[in-house]
């Protein structure tokens, strides 16, 4: 089996998104020849001279998709529908089927169809579930338990993944990340950084459970390591910060890292839980408040273990925040 070393191409899907700006401006810091493909031009994707306008994955004709892949040793998959706390689009079923199975579907044939070598397919931790046992961290090993619509297609996507390069040339390694942050993140993770950096107290000073996250840098880094492997490094691979931490705790360091107090009020989590049922937010606070822990050691043995520590996200992403747009 080929390897993505050198000079080969390495095309990666969801270029304009969270991740994939991240993976793109390392490899460019890197020399790495690397095409970025996106849904839709926007001024910022205009000026990347790597990228281009795919349009719509699960839709796009096979021609389109070969053009993509042309000349590509490798592809790293990032584009898909995330998970969505409101969801307003009418069949969302569907909609999270199209973006994350037939998107990935079509995409791993065309890429079997070009000789691509080796396919980095990033999924979700949801894939495992929702919540862990107090020492019982995710492995690679759980058996899948996905609970919505998000974890069920991506794990349909991984399936469908294993078996088009089961019956192919093509190697593929699978990534199950939790939430991520760093600098341009986006969703719930903003949402809470933004209300540290305010002041706004937060009811979470009785909050101990224990969450593993994962910085943007050393998703990158995984991400990197695995194609630049001499010999294909394939499966599915849990991926996490070497520190899982409890709520509380993580709002006092995010207050350190924006040079703010730390407002936390000891809510009893009982109270808190039904606070936010009657407020229809309870899966945001059941993410928030539960534990979700993961034992990512089995691919740090493999790769090396993440190269950034909590305290290192977290200071690159104030360091973003103090200097971004208003």
């Amino acid at each position: 089996m080929g390897n993505s070393n050198g000079n080969a191409l390495i095309v990666v899907t969801g270029a304009g998104g969270f991740v994939g700006s991240a993976l793109l401006s390392q490899m460019r810091a890197t020399g790495r020849h690397v095409r970025g493909l996106v849904r839709t031009a926007t001024p910022e994707v205009n000026a990347k001279t790597e990228c281009r306008t795919v349009g719509d994955l699960a839709t796009a004709t096979d021609d389109a998709l070969a053009r993509a892949l042309d000349g590509a040793g490798a592809v790293v998959h990032l584009a898909g529908r995330a998970h969505l706390m409101r969801d307003r689009v009418a069949n969302s079923a569907n909609a999270y089927r199209e973006a994350n199975v037939v998107a990935s579907e079509r995409l791993a044939r065309a890429a079997v169809h070009g000789g691509v070598a080796r396919f980095v397919f990033v999924s979700t931790i949801k894939v495992n579930g929702e919540t862990t046992s107090p020492g019982r961290p995710f492995r690679e090993s759980d058996p899948p338990h996905p609970e919505d619509a998000y974890g069920r297609t991506k794990w349909q996507a991984e399936q469908a993944l294993e078996a088009i390069a089961g019956a192919s040339d093509m190697a593929l390694t699978i990534l199950r990340p939790p939430l991520m942050y760093g600098p341009h993140v986006r969703g719930n993770f903003l949402a809470l950084w933004r209300a540290v950096a305010r002041g706004v107290p937060l009811p979470f000073g009785r909050i101990d459970n224990r969450r593993s996250l994962l910085y943007v840098g050393n998703l990158v880094h995984a991400i990197v390591a695995l194609l630049d492997a001499p010999t294909h490094i394939g499966g599915t691979w849990v991926v996490a910060d070497r520190e899982a931490v409890a709520m509380r705790e993580l709002v006092r360091r995010i207050a350190t890292a924006v040079g703010k107090p730390a407002r936390l009020v000891p809510v009893p989590v009982g109270l808190l839980a039904a606070s936010a049922a009657a407020l229809r937010r309870r899966e945001l606070v059941t993410r928030l408040i539960a534990p979700l822990e993961i034992d990512a050691s089995a691919l740090a043995l493999r790769i090396g273990p993440p190269p950034y520590s909590l305290d290192e996200g977290l200071a690159k992403t104030a360091e973003w925040w103090r200097n971004r747009s208003p």
